[in-house]
């Protein structure tokens, strides 16, 4: 813990309190202080003693000191992780981007590329998914690339292979948003009910599904999240910043304009 929040101690304990101070905020994932890290001689017992007394006493006293480290350690986990989350970003726009097999909505010469994670049994990508389909189409200039990531069980599955196989028939687009409107359980017999409601041919959409391809497609998508360590639905890539959850479209909005001008 910073040294600050010490008590004052005997100049002959300085030393020992320094490396007990240090021992403890390497216990918590903190960096030691400087002066710390310099050898110092072993302690006796009786000096051991009564380090340990000093800093048993002061962190009872003042238990918002422990608090205080805690919440700083996570502070600097989730910037680190952040900032690994960008970097992999930064490392697989290809991947994010422009591989032919993704489905694109909105407008394919978009001066911007959006890129949704999702799984059409999540509610949360259910609940921001009309506005998302408003701003789209209102903005008039963003590129959509869908990210078909099903990890929400069979149904999800099934789900994401007849998308990706209504791609094939030139119906992907009315396909997605009839599946995201849809307030029933999912199951097949509900995926192909959408999909015959989209006018898909159900006997070459299922012949479809059946491609290893898809398969692969979904295999690529999933190893990209990883790479990504995205863990759940949505996840967006606006220009090449990672957000995950569920974007207010107001954050949206403005997460495009400030993709724009970078």
């Amino acid at each position: 813990m910073p040294s600050r929040f010490l008590p004052p101690v005997a100049p002959a304990l300085a030393g020992g309190l320094m490396l007990a101070a240090a021992l403890l905020a390497g216990s918590l994932g903190l960096a030691a202080p400087a002066a710390a890290q310099q050898s110092t001689p072993a302690l006796d017992p009786g000096q051991k003693a009564a380090i340990e007394g000093l800093i048993h006493d002061y962190l009872l006293a003042h238990p918002e000191v422990i608090v205080e480290a805690v919440q700083k350690l996570k502070e600097r986990q989730q910037a680190a992780d952040e900032a690994r989350q960008q970097q992999a970003v930064k490392q697989n726009l290809a991947a994010l981007r422009d591989d032919p097999k993704d489905p694109v909505l909105g407008n394919p010469d978009g001066d911007i590329t959006v890129v949704e994670f999702f799984d059409y049994q999540c509610g949360y990508c259910k609940h921001v998914a009309p506005g998302l389909q408003q701003e789209v189409k209102a903005d008039g200039r963003i590129r959509m690339v869908m990210k078909e990531f099903p990890i929400l069980g069979p149904a999800s599955i099934v789900g994401a292979k007849a998308a990706l196989a209504a791609k094939r028939q030139g119906k992907y687009q009315a396909f997605h948003w009839a599946m995201m409107q849809n307030k029933a359980p999912l199951d097949d017999k509900t995926i192909y009910a959408i999909a015959a409601g989209v006018g898909l041919d159900l006997d070459k959409l299922k012949a479809d599904m059946a491609d290893p391809a898809i398969e692969k497609q979904l295999s690529d998508n999933y190893d990209l999240a990883e790479k990504l360590d995205i863990r759940g639905t949505p996840a967006f890539v606006i220009g090449d910043q990672l957000v995950p959850g569920a974007l207010p479209m107001e954050q949206f909005r403005q997460m495009v304009k400030q993709a724009r001008q970078g």
